[in-house]
């Protein structure tokens, strides 16, 4: 099987993951709308940061840490819907000025991904799916990291853009806001209970 014949299923699937709503797509958007692109690429930067550094750690074995069924993975994927919820939140009323430090800073964004079950889900996903096909250890490492580094750049900024461009639609609106807020909280509990 050639690198071609796994890269496009592979890319497939990341592109599905990456692309579709959830905590992190939507507390994107709600930065956006908050602070504009500008403002959340900080955020951006801590996602994808705290992504690849998840990526590389599962690709290492970092999985078997939280079988399936285990307390300690339903603690964590509590503690990660906390901190999401936590951070969705703590923007219920937006900054009021450009001058203000953001709410949505570099660090809060390297801890997003590491504490979300779905990140979890699909790294695994892909590694245990598309990485054994690859011939050397230095592939089976840095594709899969890799081409979700590239996809969270592109579509965590297309997210984030979305935000700055409905706020600009609904001219800042603190009911946009906080629907966008609303919104992400109920994809953090849909996460949590399924």
């Amino acid at each position: 099987m050639s690198n071609l014949d796994l890269l496009l299923p592979l890319w497939g699937f990341i592109v599905v993951m990456v692309a579709t709503p959830g905590p992190a797509n939507l507390l994107l958007m709600s930065a956006g709308a908050q602070q504009g692109f500008l403002r959340t690429l900080p955020f951006i930067g801590g996602l994808v940061v705290g992504k690849l550094l998840l990526n590389l750690a599962l690709a290492l074995g970092l999985a078997q840490l939280l079988p399936e069924g285990s307390v300690l993975r339903v603690v964590f994927i509590l503690l990660s819907a906390s901190y999401m919820a936590y951070l969705a939140l703590r923007n219920w009323t937006p900054s009021a000025t450009a001058s203000q430090p953001s709410r949505f800073s570099f660090l809060a964004g390297t801890i997003v991904h590491p504490l979300s079950p779905k990140t979890w889900m699909m790294a695994t996903l892909a590694l245990s799916s598309f990485a054994d096909g690859f011939d050397s250890p230095g592939e089976r490492l840095l594709v899969v990291p890799l081409s979700f580094l590239i996809a969270q750049v592109f579509f965590h900024s297309l997210w984030c853009l979305a935000g700055a461009a409905l706020s600009r639609v609904f001219q800042q609106s603190l009911v946009l806001h906080r629907a966008l807020i609303v919104l992400t909280l109920g994809v953090i509990l849909w996460a949590v209970l399924r």
